[in-house]
């Protein structure tokens, strides 16, 4: 590997290790065996390095969910049925029950505020890509069809499904939501709408 490969090895490995905030240059230095210098040549700043370093984490962890489709295919669960929403929940779900899980350093990067511009930046754009991939996987169809109207509500929904499963289950893991549950709560929600229960102002859901 290159000395930009390096980094961002060394990046991913200090982010589990000690988090966004706790992460200096000069530890990333250490851990890929490369420089200083080599920092800004290849990224630009430690922040834009650690935001990639984080990507690449995430992206490791969705590869769990590759060939999800077809297996879920095969099991009879059609595209925006609940029990393909209840199946892709219960997989990102699990993803979140092993030890060493990486989804705390989401939570990090809400907590840190804007003391992490540059991080923050850079994921803000690479989370509208993340709310387009994730709208095949309940939804069928693949992902560069997906319109910008879908990414800006089912993809944006979705999203916020996975920050609050992120926040419960880095919080207290034995009360945090499960699938099963998940999933029910959308079935009474459906229940209510499609049977015309009021809304907020008195006026049917439609």
């Amino acid at each position: 590997m290159g000395h930009r490969e390096d980094l961002l090895e060394g990046a991913k490995r200090c982010l589990l290790e000690k988090g966004f905030a706790r992460t200096t240059a000069r530890d990333i230095v250490k851990e890929s065996g490369t420089n200083l210098a080599s920092i800004g040549y290849h990224y630009g700043s430690k922040d834009t390095l650690l935001a990639e370093a984080y990507i690449s984490i995430v992206e490791g962890v969705s590869d769990d969910f590759d060939g999800a489709e077809e297996r879920q295919r095969a099991a009879g669960s059609e595209p925006g049925s609940l029990e393909r929403f209840h199946e892709v929940w219960q997989n990102v779900i699990a993803t979140m029950r092993t030890p060493g899980s990486p989804w705390h350093l989401s939570m990090e990067i809400v907590a840190m505020g804007d003391k992490l511009p540059g991080v923050r930046a850079h994921l803000a754009k690479a989370q509208r890509e993340g709310a387009r991939g994730i709208i095949p996987m309940l939804m069928g169809g693949a992902e560069q069809d997906v319109s910008e109207d879908d990414v800006d509500t089912l993809g944006k929904f979705y999203m916020t499904l996975m920050m609050g499963l992120i926040a419960q289950w880095t919080f207290d893991p034995e009360t945090a939501v499960d699938a099963g549950e998940l999933t029910e709560g959308l079935r009474k929600v459906i229940a209510a709408a499609e049977a015309g229960v009021p809304g907020p102002q008195g006026e049917p859901s439609s």
